[in-house]
């Protein structure tokens, strides 16, 4: 039901700052509207982000029913070794959405 994008370098030198970006694509409900005949549309957010390079986590969010549709992230971390840079995503109910990216460090 989610949809993941990920913006990672593939190369970097060491100690280089580097941009990551993230983009979850789905489709957060507040729990605070109502239907068109005034029912309540039950709450349906992702509540958490984690970001690990290399298992080591690097940023973490968490999320309130005023976050939007589809949310959106970008951070930088310092590039340090080569390894995997993972990105993690967890709805109310527990469910989990996680993609990674390799990147190299020279």
């Amino acid at each position: 039901m989610a949809s993941i994008r990920l913006s990672v370098p593939s190369k970097a030198a060491s100690g280089d700052v580097i941009e990551l970006k993230a983009l979850i694509q789905y489709p957060m409900e507040s729990g605070y509207r109502r239907g068109s005949r005034g029912e309540a549309i039950a709450r349906d957010i992702i509540t958490k982000f984690e970001c690990t390079y290399d298992g080591e986590v690097i940023f973490k969010a968490s999320f309130g029913p005023g976050v939007a549709a589809n949310p959106f992230l970008s951070f930088h971390t310092v590039a340090t070794k080569t390894g995997t840079i993972t990105f993690k995503w967890t709805h109310q109910h527990g469910e989990v959405w996680s993609d990674s990216a390799e990147i190299i460090v020279t």
